[in-house]
């Protein structure tokens, strides 16, 4: 098992009951082939930049262990979810090594 770190950011325009649902959404997928760790909800901040034409976002930070392959099918499922405007995982594990 690896440690990986998530960041995300909801667009800022849904609920609050989309944004925790979406957050759930994200928490399910860990669970079913790793475990959540640390869960910040961050909240509503401005952007760096407009993406597609938002210029606030709901940052999201999820530290986790998961086998390898988990990464790849969360980064597949966020990428195809409308809600979710960016996201970035990132093997903590690796960045020891480079250190």
């Amino acid at each position: 098992m690896n440690r990986y770190e998530i960041m995300f950011i909801i667009a800022a325009a849904l609920e609050d009951e989309k944004k925790e649902a979406t957050i759930e959404t994200v928490k399910g997928i860990i669970s079913a082939g790793g475990e959540v760790t640390k869960t910040d909800v961050i909240g509503l901040r401005k952007l760096a930049y407009p993406i597609r034409k938002k210029n606030e976002g709901y940052y999201v930070l999820i530290e986790f262990n998961a086998p390898s392959e988990l990464p790849k099918e969360l980064d597949r499922r966020l990428k195809i979810s409308d809600d979710v405007v960016r996201h970035l995982i990132i093997n903590k594990d690796e960045d020891k090594a480079t250190a």
